[in-house]
């Protein structure tokens, strides 16, 4: 009996060994490697490339700068406390995305651990040399990167996308929360993460990815690059007003303004978007593909520099209604054009809308959809309806 208890004491001391020793494999968390952000580049020579016992075989195709969390901001300099900024940007070059990620490893006390990757950014450069499918295929691959990472183009360096002149910022941070601001403008984009991102490079067609500019040390969310879908490379891009127009013609607004100026006054007037609706028509008419693009939006009027002594009328408003409408026009035949004539791509989702309503013809035109798309009309109808016009009193 007495051997009984001491054998099931063992027992009892045993499983708590087990179960309260913790995480027996756990890693103290400031000797992770937190990568937050990449940004991919043209390669540019790496500095230990002529060392004599450099590295590994390679050509400098593409530079890839991860963005890591540095988990001591302050540090102690002279008895003086000297602050940090929170990230920390280093920089490889190869031809392989994971032996360069691998090279951080004999160059880093911390390899990159990348389950917490917050934004990729593309130079456009790289992304018009290679495609999409060769410069992701690592990260689409790695169960270690999280495909909710949202994927931006640069128009200049990728790798100066990662830097900012504010010491409490962390940059990949900044870019998420920049793309939050949907509400309030139209001139952003739905945000693209790299789980979207790969039903868009399968589906053969055309679309578009946030542009991010960089310039004095900040970053700024500007215009939009378009990717061809045959491809997977950055074809051009849409400036800021070109992408107004896009978001205008699909509808993907979230909230945001329209300016422009009354005729008989040539004064200010500013929309802002409460809502927005499209419908996209198509007629078939034997080998005659055509469009009507209808587009109702419903909003207040947020700022006019008419004369405010004067009380606003009805008439003024319908006035002002019509002036928007045909802004609204002006902003989505531009895009159209550059879309239709220039870049001859469908980015804005005609082809998938044809593909729903009319299968049969699809499937004869689908190959050679882009350069069909190139000389299809499209009509456009835009209804602005002003609700609501603030404090000001309407005669």
């Amino acid at each position: 009996m007495m051997q009984k208890h001491k054998n099931m004491g063992g027992f009892i001391v045993f499983l708590s060994l087990l179960f309260v020793s913790g995480c027996w494999s756990s890693i103290e968390i400031d000797e992770r490697g937190f990568g937050v952000g990449v940004a991919f580049d043209i390669g540019e020579e790496s500095q230990f490339k002529n060392s004599e016992r450099a590295g590994f075989p390679k050509q400098d195709l593409v530079s890839v700068t991860y963005q890591f969390i540095n988990p001591r901001p302050a540090s102690q300099d002279n008895s003086a406390v000297r602050e940090q900024k929170p990230y920390m940007n280093m920089t490889q070059t190869g031809d392989s995305i994971h032996q360069i990620v691998r090279q951080f490893a004999i160059e880093n006390e911390h390899p990159v651990f990348m389950p917490h990757l917050k934004v990729v950014v593309i130079s456009e450069e790289l992304l018009s040399m290679l495609s999409l499918d060769q410069i992701l295929d690592f990260h689409f691959r790695d169960n270690e990167v999280r495909l909710s990472s949202l994927v931006f183009v640069s128009s200049g360096k990728a790798y100066e996308t990662m830097e900012t002149k504010q010491n409490e910022e962390i940059p990949a941070f900044r870019l998420v929360e920049m793309t939050e601001n949907r509400y309030r403008t139209t001139k952003l984009l739905s945000p693209v993460p790299l789980a979207k991102l790969l039903g868009k490079m399968h589906s053969g067609s055309s679309f578009l990815l946030q542009n991010v500019d960089s310039a004095n040390g900040e970053a700024k969310l500007s215009g939009a690059a378009v990717i061809n879908g045959k491809t997977n490379k950055c074809q051009g891009f849409f400036n800021e007003e070109e992408l107004e127009g896009y978001t205008w013609l699909t509808g993907d607004i979230e909230g945001g303004v329209v300016k422009t100026f009354d005729e008989e006054t040539d004064q200010i007037v500013i929309f802002e978007v409460d809502s927005v609706g499209n419908t996209i028509t198509s007629t078939v008419d034997g080998n005659k593909i055509s469009f009507d693009v209808n587009i109702e939006s419903e909003g207040r009027l947020s700022e006019s520099w008419i004369n405010s002594e004067e009380p606003i009328d009805n008439e003024s408003i319908k006035r002002i209604q019509k002036e928007i409408e045909e802004k609204v026009a002006q902003l989505i035949t531009g895009v159209l054009e550059k879309m239709q004539k220039e870049y001859e791509v469908d980015v804005a989702g005609f082809g998938e809308h044809l593909r729903i309503n009319h299968p049969r013809v699809w499937e004869k035109i689908k190959d050679d959809w882009d350069q069909t798309f190139r000389d299809v009309p499209i009509t456009l109808n835009v209804t602005i309806t002003i609700a609501e016009y603030g404090s000001m009193i309407i005669d």
